[in-house]
């Protein structure tokens, strides 16, 4: 096992920095993009490879298909993250392979870690170049790139999406680990039953996490007074903490989890509910995010059908907003589950899209004269307000038209 890692690496590196494999042997996941015979492998093994966005969360191997890249291409290999890279870095390396090219007829490929965070005029310097052939560009990111990379480098790349690691295939990860790194080999520990799968199905499918917990929880727990450091669920789970909930404030699972809250409402069912609310919560979403969402719900999906809900949402803001988390928690949740069991009516919400729609295709038609304002007299003698029949006045129903003559009879609201 101990040829399938880089054995030069040091101990101060991350135990996940040390395991990444040389070659297709030590990789563990993604059968579906890079096993034998997939395309993308066959492309990295005749080293032939197109420009690639590789789009997938964290620690499910984007880099470390990169580096195996690295390995097995004839091609100069240039990393460069766009966390701390400029655009004259940038600049620089195309030069350099435009010389290359020019002079030596050899290709450059280029790996962007993080090439969600070059903005769009930054990405733009790429497209010359990678058009012409000067330079296959590698991406990877953990956003969405139909959001985050512009669409002429994305037509001009192949977009491979990585998903979060199968447990099976985290626990394979985690053997190798003990089984292959030197400094770990080197420590008297014993594993306690199940840890492996605990911190398997722990991690959310992030390697990079299961390793560095199973290496914070070796490093940092104290040995028996044989030596002997024992792993269990406990040690492990505390060096977990919060690192497993995989969610992002400003990217695409932010939106994806409140999706899901909305939609699980919306079929009333409440133990879903609860579960996406506390997983935005836990994960350190503002509280007053979700309960905004939740006024918009009250009235989008359940409308007239319960009006208590819009009260109980807007006071479930008004008080997130005075106590704050995590005393609001509980506020949020019981909102969440009067939502869920109320019942629903998007009556209000169709009729406001048919009032849209009315307003942007068909003229504005002028207000009935019996409906306008008249508080000058020269409104009065020209018919402002006229022969309008003021309701209160009357013990039986008024008969009278409201809207414009030409939208008479138009029914924007069903029946409740």
């Amino acid at each position: 096992m101990a040829d399938l890692f880089d054995q030069n690496l040091t101990k101060d590196q991350p135990l996940a920095e040390r395991l990444r494999p040389v070659d297709f042997s030590g990789f563990y996941g993604q059968e579906a993009i890079i096993g034998p015979g997939a395309i993308l492998r066959r492309a990295i093994e005749q080293d032939d490879i197109p420009s690639i966005i590789f789009w997938g969360p964290p620690g499910c191997g984007k880099t470390t298909l990169a580096r195996i890249i690295a390995r097995q291409t004839r091609s100069v290999f240039v990393q460069l993250s766009a966390v701390a890279g400029s655009v004259k870095q940038v600049r620089e390396i195309i030069v350099q392979a435009r010389e290359r090219k020019k002079f030596k007829r050899q290709r450059t490929i280029l790996f962007v870690d993080e090439i969600h965070r070059f903005s769009k005029a930054q990405q733009d310097a790429f497209l010359p170049v990678v058009e012409d052939g000067t330079l296959i560009l590698i991406g990877a990111t953990t956003e969405n790139p139909s959001f985050e990379v512009i669409s002429p480098l994305l037509s001009r790349s192949r977009v491979f999406v990585l998903k979060p690691l199968e447990p099976s295939a985290i626990a394979q990860i985690l053997r190798s680990a003990l089984k292959s790194d030197k400094y770990l080999q080197a420590k008297q520990f014993k594993l306690a039953d199940g840890v492996i799968d605990y911190l398997s199905q722990m991690s959310s499918g992030d390697a990079r996490t299961a390793l560095n917990a199973m290496e914070l929880t070796i490093n940092t727990t104290k040995p028996d007074k044989n030596g002997t450091i024992t792993i269990d669920k406990k040690t492990v789970s505390a060096s977990l903490q919060k690192s497993h909930l995989l969610y992002d404030r400003a990217g695409e699972e932010h939106y994806n989890i409140i999706s899901a809250l909305h939609k699980s409402l919306r079929g009333s069912d409440a133990n879903a509910g609860l579960y996406w609310l506390a997983r935005m919560l836990e994960a350190g979403e503002d509280p007053l995010y979700v309960a905004r969402r939740l006024v918009r719900f009250a009235s989008e999906d359940i409308g007239l059908a319960d009006p208590q809900a819009l009260v109980q949402a807007v006071n479930a803001y008004q008080a997130c907003h005075f106590i704050g988390l995590p005393e609001c928690n509980v506020i949020l949740a019981q909102a969440v589950v009067y939502l869920a069991r109320a019942s629903k009516s998007n009556k209000l919400y169709t009729a406001y899209q048919k009032v849209q729609k009315d307003i942007m295709e068909l003229p504005n038609y002028p207000v009935p004269l019996h409906l306008r304002n008249a508080p000058t007299s020269l409104m009065k003698d020209l018919n402002y307000g006229k022969d309008y029949k003021y309701n209160p006045d009357y013990d039986e129903d008024v008969v009278q038209d409201y809207l414009p003559e030409e939208l008479l009879g138009r029914q924007y609201l069903e029946d409740q």
